[in-house]
């Protein structure tokens, strides 16, 4: 098993620490903000979304910052073996795509999925461009057809 790092955060708030298992953040370490003064001040959780169940995460608080750490060590401990295959590789792909978005949208451009398009998909399979009248010309009886037995294209 790799070791875990930690890394502060720059919350100028309160202390926490980001939680790290090679490149993947497993968890945080951090003071409880609003919390009584009488209570445990400093808290942890364990696990990772994607890749994990949101029942897998394990999380708790301990008076000083040493326990809050111990406790998450014993956490990430028991929670390691559970780690289905795929679940690390599962979330470096996601933090890829999200990193993907913030990039276009950083650069003033629109999603794939916001660009608006003629292109349609016939019942027989084909791609067309519904704005180009020979091309929509070939398909239009496939589909009046599809619609007139009742079938979704």
């Amino acid at each position: 098993m790799s070791a875990l790092t930690r890394r502060r955060s720059d919350n100028p708030h309160h202390v926490t620490w980001h939680v790290y298992y090679g490149d993947v953040r497993v968890g945080t370490i951090g003071e409880r903000a609003g919390v009584p003064v009488d209570v445990d001040q400093w808290g942890w959780s364990c696990g990772f979304y994607p890749g994990l169940h949101p029942g897998q995460r394990r999380h708790g608080t301990a008076p000083t910052f040493d326990e809050a750490r111990a406790g998450f060590e014993v956490d990430w401990r028991s929670i390691f073996p559970e780690i289905p295959d795929g679940a690390f590789e599962e979330y470096r792909c996601d933090r890829e795509a999200r990193a993907e978005i913030r990039a276009i949208r950083a650069r003033g451009e629109k999603l794939p999925s916001e660009i608006p398009s003629s292109l349609m998909r016939c019942v027989c399979g084909v791609t067309f461009d519904s704005h180009t009248p020979a091309e929509s010309y070939d398909h239009r009886g496939h589909i009046y057809a599809a619609h007139a037995e009742g079938r979704r294209w």
